[in-house]
């Protein structure tokens, strides 16, 4: 057996893990990236940017059938699936090439080809090589969660994963699941042309906690593709190469159809049941995840931190990227940690409209200390000459200090929106500062300044 000495172990090189062990090697720690599956993160190789390939010929096709109302013709529109599923993986291959050719930039004696497994904090053992660490960063990402009820329906199952590797469209796709993924690839595929319907269980639509938000959302996907986040399905079961789904509809009737796949958005789980943890002195959460302080991403008072989708706190990118880079430097400066700074937060979904969340949920706020300003984008001037007006914004402000605390909504552009209002809370502007700043004329953005006018009103007369 070979023994290899490091100052620190980074398992998985996905954005964190890429992200730890650069900022390792930045702080002059020797540093070793250990990888079982294939180069390439999770967002360019199964999540973000193929999702958004998709996405991208989905909103072709929608605005080709929709141009009549502006006086545009256009002929009878087709959707070529294998031309679309082409491009989808050729580049989606692309964007992981680029991931691949920087994980090999890497030197190669600071690569380790295998599962880990902790035989103890700072030992794990990678197939035949023990890697003996002074530190260790855990950076194993996610996968998709799904129950037993799934698992029965075999290759008929998909995940996202799956999607992107289909030469073809299929005809029908039932959609477990109106998260972030399940609308996106759900509203995506109707746009495509299959026969698609969304399944909820707790009615949730998308990330939304605000209640008016949630319902306007959901009210505007019905509209343009099936989707019951209450859904009460009687029977699931395997039948041939489809599924037979029962279930009561949204017109309280019975209905007995089949699916070519069912598509599982039903969240995702920490990759951390098979690393060995029960061999460390670790303490877990019911997950199996282990304990950690969230701003200097330590395991109790181990010489162990825990970054990206793998502490399942915000698995979102540049998130992982942050808490890679905190991970590595603080796994460097053991035992002298430095909490990390966290970023406003910030969630979109690439949905039309679009779904945006910045700073505190509708749920986290202190009840009986904010008001809220409001906007419906039908009738804002941009959002119209666009016939994108379908929207409801909510901005919350704190009573008092007038402050911007958060916001939520549906509506057109809101990923650019998210990003003004994600600055602005990072610098705990108020909204009274906010309408200081200059909004040009016709924009989308004159909607935003509208629900800030509201909530500034309501901040005056309280």
């Amino acid at each position: 057996m070979t023994v290899l000495h490091t100052d620190i172990a980074v398992i998985g090189a996905g954005t964190a893990g890429l992200a730890a062990y650069r900022a390792a090697r930045a702080a002059g720690q020797r540093a070793v990236l250990i990888e079982g599956g294939p180069y390439g993160t999770t967002c360019a190789r199964v999540g973000c940017m193929p999702s958004k390939l998709l996405i991208a010929a989905a909103e072709a096709a929608h605005e080709a059938r929709h141009a009549a109302p502006f006086g545009v013709r256009v002929g009878s529109v087709s959707v070529d699936g294998r031309a679309v599923m082409a491009r989808v993986r050729a580049e989606r291959d692309r964007f992981v090439g680029f991931v691949v050719n920087s994980v090999e930039s890497i030197p190669a004696e600071d690569r380790l080809l295998g599962y880990a497994r902790f035989i103890d904090n700072t030992t794990l053992q990678v197939g035949d090589v023990q890697v003996q660490a002074r530190r260790v960063v855990i950076a194993t990402g996610s996968r998709p969660a799904l129950s037993e009820a799934f698992r029965a329906l075999g290759d008929r199952l998909v995940v996202n994963d799956d999607v992107f590797a289909w030469e073809d469209l299929p005809k029908r796709v039932a959609v477990f699941g109106p998260g972030v993924i399940g609308l996106e690839l759900g509203q995506a595929l109707a746009r495509l042309g299959v026969e698609v319907r969304v399944f909820g269980a707790r009615g949730g639509v998308g990330p939304l906690s605000d209640p008016a938000i949630r319902d306007y959302a959901r009210q505007a996907f019905q509209q343009e593709f099936y989707l019951d986040p209450n859904a009460k399905v009687q029977e699931m079961q395997r039948e041939g190469d489809q599924v037979r789904i029962r279930y009561l509809g949204l017109d309280q009737q019975e209905h007995d159809e089949h699916f070519d796949y069912v598509l599982a958005a039903t969240g995702r789980t920490p990759n951390v049941d098979q690393l060995g943890l029960e061999n460390t002195t670790l303490a877990r959460d019911a997950r199996g995840v282990p304990l950690f302080d969230p701003l200097t991403l330590q395991c109790g008072d181990s010489p162990v931190f825990i970054a990206g989708d793998a502490n399942h706190v915000l698995p979102l990118l540049h998130e992982a990227a942050d808490e890679g880079k905190a991970a590595g430097e603080n796994a460097a400066r053991y035992p002298q940690l430095q909490p990390m700074a966290r970023r406003a937060p910030i969630a979109v979904v690439f949905s039309d409209p679009q779904i945006a969340m910045v700073g505190l949920r509708h749920a986290d706020l202190p009840a009986g200390q904010y008001v809220v300003g409001k906007v419906s984008f039908e009738d804002q001037g941009r959002s119209r000459v666009m016939l994108r007006n379908r929207g409801l914004m909510h901005v919350y402000a704190e009573q008092g200090s007038g402050r911007l605390l958060g916001a939520e909504w549906v509506g057109p552009r809101a990923e650019h929106i998210a990003h003004l209002l994600a600055w602005a809370c990072q610098q705990q502007l108020t909204i009274g500062q906010m309408l200081d700043m200059p909004f040009y004329h016709p924009v989308v953005e004159e909607g935003l300044r509208t629900a800030l006018r509201d909530a500034a009103s309501q901040l005056i007369a309280g």
